[in-house]
């Protein structure tokens, strides 16, 4: 196994960028697009308009940020060009978060998958165009890298239509930026609300492998990570933060180990049963793939791909990257470690 990259805490937004700008979060209703949306109201942003297609969740929304008049909130799917573009108006910054996430159902619709995550991010892309949008970024995954997915290849398509855009239509004052996530712990997507739902029910606990590694982050990194690329985004880069790698057969027991009491179970009374990969998902998640390490740099807390169109000699600043960034090629967390990590992030307290 090769060294580790060590990690640094991504710093929060700075005030001083943010103040009196105007802000368009797609998905606002999503884990990430609330959790951005949060942050964003303790800097001093003029106006945040939020944009989602789920109508009761826009109203509990706004109903929960009603005395925020900074905050606006509009019924808009990214696949209608023509409603996204006149939401786009006046907009200095476009934070795309709405997206087909799960990768079953992806791998079920994918047509579905198509229209919303490839033709509507080139909507967000082309409305921001129009708008005079500053800058744009655009919230990735780890499944992007060599996919095997219809989620994570539709994601990879989006990156290369941002960095596309960046470098094509600089002329229009835009830039244009992806960011790339591994798993965000306790997220609707993750595995942790279908583990609190197996231990609260006495179990069985279904792991679909005892091998299998992966990348992960808090929400607040995560979205730390996508306010971080608006603030230095310059050439349609993809932006990796370093994270720590967890076992899933260690998340599963140390969970069972912290939840199984609060139901009157005993932990050895929940049985772990392996069931199997599932459709696309990899054995271990890959964040830097062999060809990306020719045109990455690394930073104390990060990494960043610039676009395969750029010359890296123009990159500024930043170490080349010799190795691909991969969770099964670094150490993982210890079970005492991911334990820490579930009590700093009050990740089994948080309701998604």
């Amino acid at each position: 196994m090769n060294a580790a990259y060590s990690a640094g805490a991504i710093a929060g937004p700075s005030a001083d960028f943010w103040r009196d700008r105007s802000v368009l979060i797609t998905g606002v209703c999503g884990t990430v697009g609330g959790e951005l949306l949060r942050q964003l109201l303790e800097t001093p942003v003029a106006r945040i308009v939020g944009l989602d297609n789920d109508e009761s969740e826009l109203f509990f929304l706004k109903e929960r940020h009603a005395a925020e008049d900074r905050f606006s909130v509009y019924h808009c799917d990214i696949t209608d060009d023509k409603a996204l573009a006149f939401r786009c108006r006046g907009i200095d910054i476009i934070l795309h978060t709405a997206a087909l996430k799960h990768v079953g159902v992806c791998e079920r619709s994918p047509r579905s998958a198509v229209n919303t995550n490839i033709i509507g991010t080139q909507n967000v892309i082309e409305a921001a165009i129009a708008a005079g949008v500053k800058r744009t970024v655009f919230t990735s995954s780890d499944k992007a890298v060599n996919p095997t997915s219809v989620m994570g290849t539709s994601k990879l398509m989006c990156e290369r239509l941002l960095s596309a855009a960046a470098v094509h239509d600089g002329a229009s004052g835009s830039e244009f930026a992806s960011v790339r996530f591994g798993n965000i712990i306790g997220s609707r997507g993750s595995v942790v609300p279908l583990f609190k739902r197996q231990i609260a029910a006495g179990g069985p606990l279904t792991l679909t492998s005892a091998q299998m590694t992966r990348f992960m982050m808090s929400l607040e990194e995560a979205a730390r990570l996508v306010l971080f690329g608006v603030e230095t985004a310059k050439s349609g880069e993809v932006f990796v933060t370093k994270m720590p790698v967890m076992r899933i057969r260690d998340l599963a027991e140390v969970m069972i180990e912290m939840l199984a009491p609060q139901h009157n179970w005993r932990a050895g009374d929940i049985e772990v049963r392996e069931v199997g990969p599932r459709i696309g998902e990899k054995m271990f998640e890959e964040l830097l793939n062999e060809e990306e390490i020719r045109r990455a740099f690394e930073y104390p807390t990060h990494f960043s791909v610039v676009p395969a169109m750029v010359d890296p000699k123009k990159a500024n600043g930043g170490r080349r990257v010799d190795r691909p960034y991969r969770s099964d090629d670094e150490p993982c967390m210890s079970r005492a470690e991911v334990r820490a990590y579930l009590e700093k992030h009050q990740v089994l307290e948080r309701e998604v």
